[in-house]
């Protein structure tokens, strides 16, 4: 079964990135740091997302890091050794495991503790759930859950699970302490001013805590 290597989950959103192009700022951030990269650019068709996520692969070359592409088993199987993540209302987690077969990593993202058991069981390698706080990005999933349904989540599912939402170093912190394998975040990397300290910044805390 595909193991994800680290706490720390950067979902990509090229208009986030104040300007900036989204490739060279990734490749700040393998300098400092191998988070896992979920590249998220739903705007793009399947042969730009393609294009991308070759670019993407060649700035990983030389660090230990995974790539998952958001939602398109497509684009996944054209690519070499690259995982999957899921929408909550994507495909059936079965039937893309048997798309992807047993090798490539597979996640998805969910909204509530019972979404989460149904995951696990059904073959899924890791859950993002969320939003744990407060953020403008997932205002269209409703109130945070809150910590303590993280705490209750991770008693319950034996799979890694990752929290996303307004995570802050301090958050990473708190949601390591309630469970969490790790964390997820787009705006606390990509939009930070020093996207080396910031990496470095999340993974210490994630990594040194609990």
């Amino acid at each position: 079964m595909p193991q994800l290597e680290s706490r720390l989950l950067l979902v990509t959103d090229r208009h986030q990135t104040n300007g900036r192009p989204l490739v060279p700022l990734l490749q700040r951030v393998l300098t400092a740091a191998a988070p896992a990269i979920q590249l998220r650019e739903r705007d793009l068709s399947a042969k730009e997302l393609v294009t991308l996520a070759r670019e993407v692969q060649g700035v990983m070359a030389s660090r230990r890091s995974q790539l998952l592409i958001n939602d398109r088993i497509d684009v996944a199987l054209a690519l070499e050794g690259v995982g999957v993540h899921l929408r909550n209302n994507s495909l059936p987690v079965p039937v893309v495991r048997q798309l992807l077969g047993g090798r490539r990593l597979l996640g998805i993202s969910v909204h509530a503790i019972e979404e989460a058991m149904q995951a696990e069981s059904q073959g899924a390698d890791y859950i993002v759930l969320g939003p744990i706080y407060e953020t403008p990005s997932k205002q269209a999933f409703g109130q945070p859950l809150g910590i303590q349904t993280l705490e209750k989540a991770c008693r319950l599912v034996r799979i890694p699970i990752i929290g996303i939402g307004g995570v802050t170093a301090a958050r990473a912190r708190e949601m390591r302490q309630a469970g969490a394998f790790g964390v997820a975040v787009i705006t606390a990397i990509l939009g930070a001013a020093d996207v080396e300290s910031a990496t470095c910044e999340l993974l210490d805390a994630v990594t040194l805590s609990p």
